[in-house]
Formats: structure tokens, sequence, C-alpha cells
């Protein structure tokens, strides 16, 4: 990738800015067996956004995406958001090569408003955030990430992805940027072929190799 190229870098946010994925995972794994009874649902649904998982999943059952959505509401309100290992160094490190951040994430406001309560610090670590009340259309539709570029006046070839999830990745994809692939809810194996680059967390992982 060209120096001169990379100036926005765009961010999912569970399972690539905080780890909370496998918090997720016993969540869905709950109302799995109270609903459902499907075996791996929790793995299935990943990178899902709730109105897919209900469309697919619990269409003709309003009254229990009710009760999911209010569960969900409440567990998401006792998260714990603790950052990927070396996600705050590499963040600093992008703002002394002035490279812009953004948050693109499925996420909606009430999930954000948690994440703000618990770290004073997060709004200011972005120039854009970017919530599911942001976009016409969910991932793997590249709709989110060619919003973000768009917000942060940024050219689509100048843009790098950080994604988690099958269809994040698809998305970033879709949108004809460089993608930096997590293997933190899927394995490398599996997500590499969506991906110019692997990374486990952002430890070893800087501006310098993004630019690769």
């Amino acid at each position: 990738m060209n120096e001169n190229n990379v100036i926005a870098a765009l961010f999912d946010l569970d399972g690539v800015v905080f780890d909370t994925e496998p918090q997720y995972t016993l969540f869905w794994k709950e109302q799995n067996e109270l609903y459902k009874g499907i075996k791996g649902l929790e793995q299935e649904i990943k990178g899902q956004t709730l109105v897919q998982i209900y469309d697919k999943y619990f269409k003709d059952m309003p009254d229990v995406q009710d009760k999911i959505t209010n569960a969900l509401d409440k567990f998401e309100k006792n998260m714990t958001f603790e950052y990927i290992d070396g996600f705050l160094e590499f963040i600093k490190d992008l703002r002394l090569h002035d490279v812009k951040t953004a948050l693109v994430t499925s996420s909606n406001m009430v999930k954000m408003n948690a994440v703000f309560e618990r770290k004073s610090d997060f709004k200011q670590l972005f120039d854009a955030i970017l919530t599911s009340e942001d976009f016409e259309k969910s991932k793997p539709d590249p709709d989110c990430y060619l919003k973000g570029a768009q917000r942060l006046d940024a050219e689509i070839n100048r843009c790098v992805v950080f994604e988690d999830s099958f269809n994040g990745l698809k998305s970033g994809r879709a949108a004809n940027m460089k993608v930096v692939g997590l293997a933190t809810t899927n394995t490398e194996n599996s997500i590499k072929s969506l991906c110019d680059y692997v990374i486990k967390d952002y430890k070893n992982f800087d501006f310098e190799k993004m630019k690769l």
C-alpha cells in the first residue's frame, strides 16, 4: 500500500475495538436455549445485525423478538468493554501519522451510550462515529463503509477497514477498500481469503505495517 494513500482507518466495534465477542456468545447461547434450541446458533449469528438475526431465526416470533431485545438492552448496559490488546497504542500511532479514524458499527445508539458512560475518553479516539442509525443497508453491503469514508472526506483507495466478522470483512471488500482482519471471532484460516492482512490483536501492528 502506498504511504501517501493511507489517510483513513475505519473500525468495526465488537471484536475489533472491544473484546466483547465472548460475552455476546454467552448471551445468544442463553437466548437460543430459551427459545430455539438450534445447535451452534450463537456461532452462526456472529457479525449479523439484530434485524438479520430476527429475520432468519425468529421471523414469526414477534413476542420472542421483544423479549430478546429487552434482554439485550439490559445485557449491554452491564457489559464490560475491554480494549483489544494494543488498540490504544495503535490509535496513538495513527494520530502521529495524521491518519483519520472512524468507528463504523452496526450497534445502535442505546449500546453506544452505554459505551460512552463506561469509557469517558472513547469519543476522542475517533474523528467520526457511525452507528446503525446512519446506514440504509447492513453488512455485507458496503453502504456503512462508503458512508464512513464520506464522513471523513476520504477517497476509497485511501481507506483501510478493520473487521472481524465474515459480513464485516465482505462489506470492506465490497467497498473496494483495503481490509485488515482480526482473528478474534473467527480463525485466521477462515478469514484470510477476505483480508489483505490478518492480525490477532494490535500489539505488533502499527502504521508502517498497515501500509503494506
